[in-house]
């Protein structure tokens, strides 16, 4: 049950850091600038630390509630994808669109929308893709 939750959680942490840091920092980086809501000197490491506590809670709901299911992977994957998604969206984009200054809600909407959406069909499937192989490596003895 570790090894699961650890390997589903890897299977989010690290596209969601990659993603997450590319995304807000690199290609989108004017946009969400001219949003004018994130402070000049990024904590990189908060960043870090908020997306490792998700990918173990995100690991352990995968495990417990979603690869347990009968079904393929793939719809494992897009079942895990669009509970992940919308969840997350609750958090990432409704929330901070309702507390936080920016120029504008409608565009930061748009964007973080976007950036949810991708995350979560790079995720979803990837933690089912993962852990059904991990699965049948283990069922096989292999490594």
């Amino acid at each position: 049950m570790i090894k699961r939750i650890g390997i589903a959680a890897l299977a989010y942490l690290v596209p969601t850091f990659l993603l997450g840091f590319f995304w807000h920092l690199v290609f989108f980086k004017g946009y969400y600038a001219a949003l004018a809501m994130y402070r000049h000197d990024v904590i990189i490491p908060f960043g870090f630390l908020s997306m490792s506590i998700q990918a173990v809670l995100f690991g352990w709901i995968y495990d417990g509630v979603f690869a347990r299911r009968i079904a393929t992977a793939s719809g494992r994957g897009l079942r895990y994808a669009a509970f992940g998604a919308a969840l997350s969206w609750s958090f990432t984009t409704i929330a901070v669109a309702a507390k936080n200054v920016m120029t504008s809600v409608p565009a930061y909407l748009l964007i973080e929308t976007a950036f949810t959406a991708v995350q979560w069909l790079i995720v979803g499937p990837l933690t089912s893709l993962v852990l059904e192989r991990q699965h049948a490596q283990a069922q096989t003895g292999s490594l």
